[in-house]
């Protein structure tokens, strides 16, 4: 009599488990990276929304930027290089942080996260 056999040979495991690895590798080392960029995201949003951020010059904006990324570890964006101020036609102030982080993966393989995002300065009055 002839039994049937189920589940996967030892190869194939093999195979899979090295599939796996390779996945948890790449998820070890981009994940820092994101987990930065998602961190400078909510800095910039929490000054941009501030109270009378509107009325705030650059230099204002950046010196409440750089508290905040000392705090939540962002060392990646640098304020006078990746972060401009620039107004619109309606006189609205607009933020954009434009930034490449280039960080090497295994061997000679590097790899690069390019982040471009635009904030509005609203600068909306806490509730009374």
């Amino acid at each position: 009599m002839k039994r049937n056999q189920k589940g996967i040979t030892l190869l194939s495991f093999l195979f899979v488990l090295a599939l796996v690895g390779f996945f948890g590798f790449l998820f070890m080392r981009l994940f820092p990276v994101y987990s930065e960029y998602y961190s400078a995201v909510n800095d910039i949003k929490a000054v941009t929304q501030a109270s009378g951020a509107d009325k705030q010059a650059l230099p204002q904006l950046k010196d409440s930027l750089y508290r905040r990324f000392q705090i939540s570890y962002v060392d990646s964006v640098n304020l006078d290089k990746h972060i401009k101020l620039r107004t619109e036609k309606e006189g609205k102030k607009v933020l954009d942080l434009n930034y490449e982080v280039r960080k090497p993966l295994m061997y000679n393989l590097d790899f690069v996260a390019k982040f471009e995002r635009s904030f509005p300065v609203t600068g909306r009055a806490e509730a009374e």
